[in-house]
């Protein structure tokens, strides 16, 4: 198997040649399952929708891998392993997972719609979701919206303190990736 058959694109997704990090993360999930013997079961039936390289606050940079929904779970159980085995081979970069998922607009009056559109479709449901990717596995225990006098919102994210010392390095990429994919400002700390 190559690299480019790792990925895989939603059917209604334009047809474009795999780009050189979706290469590159391809041949790094590849190099994984077959050095990797412990990984090499959950591996071999995974693929990704695509990648994305985002900067980072202080000139990092970080890789989103977007998965397809139906294998983020398989995705969640080798998540913390994968994460560090391919932020060894990207050093200098943040490895975060996200599914790809897809939103749809709210039916207008000319509307033909034959069933009402889900709740998990909708821009709110889908940007909660993007925010529990982002920080799994570790939980959020918390959230504030800030409006300032200006207009501007913000918003403070709490995660849980148990896992403060392995992701504190994080936090900026998080923020970083989140403003990129959605367009909000998200702040993220540890509930004291």
């Amino acid at each position: 198997m190559s690299a480019a058959g790792k990925i895989v694109r939603s059917a209604n997704a334009p047809r474009t040649p795999p780009s050189d990090i979706e290469l590159q993360v391809g041949t790094a999930l590849l190099e994984l399952e077959n050095s990797v013997a412990d990984l090499k079961a959950e591996l071999r039936p995974l693929q990704i929708s695509s990648a994305q390289e985002i900067d980072v606050n202080g000139g990092r940079k970080a890789v989103v891998i977007f998965v397809p929904v139906p294998q983020l779970k398989a995705f969640h159980k080798i998540q913390g392993r994968l994460t560090r085995e391919l932020e060894k081979k990207f050093s200098d970069r943040t490895v975060v997972f996200v599914a790809q998922r897809r939103m749809v607009r709210k039916p207008g009056r000319t509307s033909r719609a034959k069933q009402p559109r889900p709740r998990s479709r909708t821009l709110k449901a889908v940007h909660e979701a993007i925010l529990e990717d982002l920080v799994y596995p570790t939980e959020i225990t918390g959230k504030r919206t800030r409006q300032s006098t200006d207009g501007n919102r913000t918003i403070k994210v709490y995660l849980d303190p148990k896992d403060a010392t392995s992701m504190e390095y994080k936090l900026d990429s998080f923020s970083s990736v989140y403003n990129k994919l959605t367009g909000k400002t998200v702040v993220f700390q540890f509930d004291q």
